[in-house]
């Protein structure tokens, strides 16, 4: 099990497979915590610069094993934790997270990782305030991102495991199973579901009330401007 959070800060998390909308509500709920004038930090995953040309040559090459991708993850989220989330949690600011290591959980166990070693990589981050998993059938999922792109990566679909030939059969197969351990997970670190299929403005409704009710006792820092180095993204 990952600490509790004991700072003055709030861990705001949002998790699901690709196309669970979990993005767009992450987004709406940052905007209208800033236009409440709260100090949010906004992170996403796979973003820390440290290992960014480091990952994206192994994926142009394909040269990343299930071992090695889960290295590099966990150096980029630990990057970002060590130099932000942290620092910003023990400030008291309220930090929003696009994905957590409940990804690496997920992805990682998905392709064949052993899960307890996974979990033992990311034994230093802290159990979140408040941890979303936005669930959605299968389907829903595969026909909302071959909507919106015009081609599915590799490595998204899980290209690497040698599932199928077909890079859209690939990707069902692998998003399943990452679903089967986002499904695991509900129970072990306590995530909340929403219903990712229920209309936007109803999914942020809920969200809302129950960020709401874990700012109650929050003291937080009054909202500053990106230059000022509180409230970014």
């Amino acid at each position: 099990m990952l600490q509790p959070n004991v700072y003055k800060g709030k861990l705001i998390i949002v998790e699901g497979i690709d196309g669970s909308g979990k993005s767009t509500q992450i987004d709406l709920l940052n905007k209208w915590l800033q236009s409440l004038g709260k100090a949010v930090y906004f992170s996403e995953w796979n973003s820390s610069p440290l290992v960014k040309s480091t990952t994206k040559a192994g994926k142009k090459k394909h040269m990343l094993t299930p071992t090695t991708f889960s290295l590099i993850h966990a150096t980029d989220f630990a990057d970002r934790w060590e130099n932000h989330i942290l620092p910003l949690l023990k400030a008291g600011v309220l930090v929003l997270a696009d994905r957590y290591a409940f990804t690496a959980f997920g992805r990682d166990v998905a392709r064949g990782v052993d899960p307890q070693w996974v979990r033992k990589i990311y034994s230093f981050a802290l159990q979140p305030d408040v941890a979303l998993y936005f669930r959605v059938p299968l389907d829903v999922s595969v026909n909302r991102i071959l909507s919106s792109r015009s081609k599915i990566k590799y490595y998204e679909a899980g290209k690497d495991l040698g599932l199928s030939d077909d890079k859209v059969i690939s990707f069902r197969l692998f998003q399943k199973r990452i679903c089967d351990e986002y499904d695991k997970m509900v129970d072990e670190f306590g995530l909340t579901v929403i219903d990712g299929t229920l209309p936007i403005h109803n999914q942020q409704q809920q969200v809302r009330k129950i960020v709401q009710k874990i700012l109650e006792d929050w003291k937080g820092v009054p909202a500053v401007s990106p230059r000022e180095g509180v409230a970014v993204r």
